[in-house]
């Protein structure tokens, strides 16, 4: 029993130079979430509806591959192959900033920073862009049904304002937001899929977009970066790993079930689209009608009405995946600010909800700049109206889309050396195989990825968006390296604590009572 002074609730700083807080705002509250709420809260950042009616279309328009399910198949192969060790990372650590926490476990702390800022970068990117392609989709809805018109950013910036108020809120609420959005969304691309294959296109009931052939051609690389952005969201899981109750269960059930189900949903739905339009007819029908090609086929089968709630629903899909980007971008900025790579003021939770209020309002903030840029330079009246998709959009979308692969990849590497600078790769030597598999896979798409940007933000060879944008990624791995070499030079003790999270917070409890 201690017979020193009994500590204020309020511990004093700590000599690394990192603030420290109170219990509750060092972590985030825990027992939050049981599975059907992370699943949810997982899933709506695939945005489904988005993906059949924008990325399918896209991928079938550009890139002329008819055999996109059979990537959907491949890439959730590599997926499962790469969720493998990295569920088995979840079991040992449980860190809000997930990637950079696992990858600072295997490689290091400097590369830890390196990856957190580029975690940092990718999802706020990502976030970015879904509010061009929202704000440009909700404006047309109220042209054609309330003949009202708006600029795209006005839409976009009330969606900023909503969503930053929703990251004040406790994850649960956002969850069952999520959740209702997302179930419909699923329902209604699930009827699609049933109409088109009970009144299928001039070829029939057609296998032919799961032949191996149909994948020939120099647009496969750039089409698996398309189809692999769909799947984003599921490596997300771990990051709300402090609010389970017990995350070495649900983390990787959860990443699992996301993964195949997301497989198998995109997979059989743009089948769907083939058989509705033919599959000797999908590519041209997509040029034709490009992101319409959903609502096209719809219309056709289901009548107008559901199409028009098919739309409706469209938006609000786009609104469930702003909400689940901005939390996963709130919980690393949380995470990061825990552990001295960010201000320390972003390692406080919100008192009222234990939220991660001052990552969230970086979040608001961040998306706010870069809408406004974009409406300042894009919105004019001799300008392309679809310029928040052709540029916010698609631009920061693969940008996000290109951090995450090289995130996963090394993520992958990551759980190589982990397990076996820890004695253990006899015992997980096959968690080593398929994370081997799995890295090397993803490198040879971020090799893609960078390789063909300029086809994937529909630039020519020659702008130099092609090596800006993905060099934006270099610059955070660069910038994240350099802040993880000087932490570990200047302050070796806050070195060795990047990727414990609420784990060093312990260890420093722990200290604090033996001491008294």
């Amino acid at each position: 029993m201690s017979t020193g002074t009994p500590r204020t609730s309020r511990q004093t700083a700590a000599s690394d130079g990192i603030s420290t807080f109170k219990g509750q705002e060092r972590a985030l509250r825990a027992d939050r979430l049981g599975t059907g709420g992370l699943l949810l809260s997982v899933l709506a950042a695939t945005a489904p509806l988005m993906v059949v009616a924008g990325v399918m279309p896209t991928t079938y328009a550009v890139m002329g591959i008819v055999g996109q399910p059979l990537l959907f198949v491949l890439l959730g192969v590599v997926l499962v192959l790469f969720g493998i060790g990295y569920a088995e990372m979840s079991r040992h650590v449980h860190n809000a900033g997930a990637f950079y926490a696992y990858i600072s476990r295997g490689l290091g702390g400097t590369a830890g920073a390196g990856a957190a800022m580029v975690a940092l970068v990718a999802y706020n990117a990502l976030q970015a862009g879904i509010y061009g392609i929202f704000g440009f989709e909700v404006a047309g809805l109220l042209q054609t049904y309330a003949d009202i018109t708006v600029a795209w950013w006005i839409p976009a910036l009330l969606a900023l304002a909503l969503v930053g108020a929703l990251g004040w809120l406790k994850i649960d609420v956002n969850a069952k937001v999520l959740g209702v959005l997302l179930i419909i969304e699923v329902a209604l691309v699930v009827v699609f899929d049933i109409a088109a294959l009970g009144d299928p296109g001039p070829e029939g009931l057609s296998l032919h977009a799961f032949n191996p052939e149909t994948l020939s051609g120099a647009g496969v690389g750039t089409a698996l970066c398309f189809c692999i952005a769909a799947f984003l969201g599921f490596e997300q899981a771990p990051v709300y790993a402090e609010e389970t109750s017990r995350p070495h269960i649900l983390v990787p059930r959860v990443m699992f079930l996301a993964v195949a189900g997301v497989a198998v949903f995109f997979a059989f739905s743009s089948w769907a689209l083939t058989v509705a339009a033919g599959p000797q007819q999908i590519v041209p029908t997509a040029q034709e009608q490009s992101a319409g090609l959903l609502f096209f086929l719809t219309e056709a089968r289901l009548g107008e009405t559901f199409t028009d709630v098919m739309h409706v629903l469209f938006v609000t899909g786009m609104f469930a995946a702003l909400l689940s980007f901005h939390n996963v971008v709130a919980r690393y900025a949380f995470a990061m600010g825990r552990e001295g790579l960010l201000p320390s003021a972003f390692g406080r939770t919100t008192g009222s909800s234990g939220a991660p209020g001052t990552g969230s309002l970086l979040q608001t903030v961040v998306s706010a700049v870069i809408v406004i840029a974009f409406a300042v330079t894009d919105d004019k009246p001799d300008g392309d109206p679809t310029a928040p998709i052709l540029h916010l959009f698609t631009w920061f979308g693969n940008l996000g889309a290109l951090g995450v692969i090289v995130l996963m990849a090394a993520a992958s590497l990551s759980v190589v050396v982990f397990f076996v600078r820890r004695g253990a790769a006899g015992t997980q030597a096959w968690r080593l195989v398929t994370s081997s598999l799995a890295g090397i896979a993803l490198l040879v798409i971020a090799v893609y990825t960078v390789k063909d940007f300029d086809v994937l933000v529909g630039a020519g060879p020659d702008s130099s968006l092609r090596w800006v944008l993905p060099g934006i990624i270099g610059l955070a791995v660069l910038a994240g390296l350099a802040q993880g070499l000087v932490m570990r030079a200047r302050n070796p003790e806050a070195h060795a604590r990047i990727g414990l999270g609420n784990e060093a917070f312990q260890l420093e409890k722990a200290a604090g009572s033996d001491e008294d």
